[in-house]
């Protein structure tokens, strides 16, 4: 895997993609970056069959079949900061 620095994969781009081609992923190096240039047929066998998000979210059990229970613990009171004389609408506590 030959690697090249930005400069000179950006002039010699063309024999950088046919070394891709040919040879395999090439790197280039931009200060402490690095990146990976290969062919999208490898980068297909890197990463698998990995299903599209709408097919993630489709394959999700359905909502009806889940139980979701209500919290019994009571409420609390809540200063919301109304009630110092100035601010909000007449000392307003939120419950």
């Amino acid at each position: 895997m030959h690697e090249w620095k930005l400069a000179e994969a950006k002039n010699r781009l063309s024999e950088l993609v046919n070394l891709v081609r040919d040879e395999g992923p090439q790197v280039i190096r931009r200060r402490s970056d690095a990146f990976v240039v290969l062919t999208l047929e490898h980068y297909h066998r890197l990463i698998g069959d990995v299903p599209s998000f709408r097919d993630h979210l489709l394959s999700m059990p359905d909502p009806g079949d889940i139980e979701f229970e209500r919290d019994p613990s009571g409420m609390r009171d809540v200063d919301l900061g109304l009630d110092d004389g100035g601010a909000g609408a007449g000392g307003t506590r939120a419950r």
